[in-house]
């Protein structure tokens, strides 16, 4: 990924949250609801988020783990181990505000102790592409709107199995090019015009806002991006779609 890419993404990190769950009218919180619930195992599991930004998937998954009604005593002995992975400094500082407490200023990521009580992952910044971690090293790997970022989804998808145990499990939400009637005259006719514009008059970022309109109707279509799990010798990949195409939930086993 270029480091013009990682300086929008730096550009955009404080107001991320806000546009994604403005754009989406808040639907970008049932969909990753609805793709963290595609995968069960609770405390044992040691979960990588890819391309993890703020955050938002790896919590989303974290809190469907902790009993409902459970007491805060009960629900932290349980949460599992995960590791929020991204190449943006700007949106792991973001990420950083959600899950520890306040360092001063300009001392970059906090160290463990600064845990906030209840949750816990580590922030690390690297390449999807260049990953800093041992093969078998996870469980299973989240990544929300992250993988066509990449230079190479082969090369990410290969380094994707080497991270993951086998019979782990890969878990994709993401915007694929538009194949059907209604997700083209989204992608193709109310995005380019709305989504820019927005993004312009809320963070003064339009040419970042418009970069990922292009990059949805760039992409792969969900069957291709499927295929391509199942030539590098995944099982069980199974397709989602989410409001009518407009995201997808791709899940995915390491065979």
């Amino acid at each position: 990924m270029g480091i013009a890419i990682q300086n929008m993404f730096d550009g955009i990190a404080r107001r991320y949250d806000f546009l994604n769950h403005f754009l989406s009218a808040g639907r970008d919180r049932a969909w990753r609801r609805k793709a963290a619930g595609c995968l069960q195992g609770g405390g044992s599991l040691r979960v990588l988020d890819l391309c993890g930004g703020t955050g938002d998937f790896w919590r989303t998954w974290n809190d469907l783990q902790t009993p409902h009604g459970a007491a805060p005593a009960q629900a932290t002995e349980a949460k599992p181990m995960g590791i929020i992975a991204d190449f943006s400094l700007g949106m792991l500082l973001e990420a950083r505000k959600k899950f520890y407490a306040p360092v001063p200023e300009g001392k970059g990521l906090p160290p463990m102790d600064q845990v906030l009580p209840g949750n816990g992952p580590a922030l690390v910044r690297m390449d999807a592409l260049k990953p800093c971690f041992k093969e078998g090293s996870f469980d299973a790997v989240l990544c929300a709107y992250g993988m066509r970022n990449l230079d190479s989804i082969v090369s990410g998808i290969d380094e994707i199995a080497r991270l993951l145990k086998p019979g782990g499990m890969f878990i994709t939400l993401e915007f694929f090019r538009p194949t059907t009637v209604f997700t083209r005259f989204f992608y193709n006719g109310l995005a380019p015009l709305s989504i820019p514009f927005l993004g312009w008059f809320f963070s003064s970022r339009r040419q970042a806002y418009a970069y990922l309109v292009e990059s949805i109707r760039g992409f792969k279509s969900v069957g291709e991006y499927r295929d391509c799990f199942r030539h590098k010798g995944f099982r069980d990949v199974s397709v989602i779609p989410c409001d009518f195409g407009i995201s997808h939930i791709v899940t995915a086993v390491k065979g």
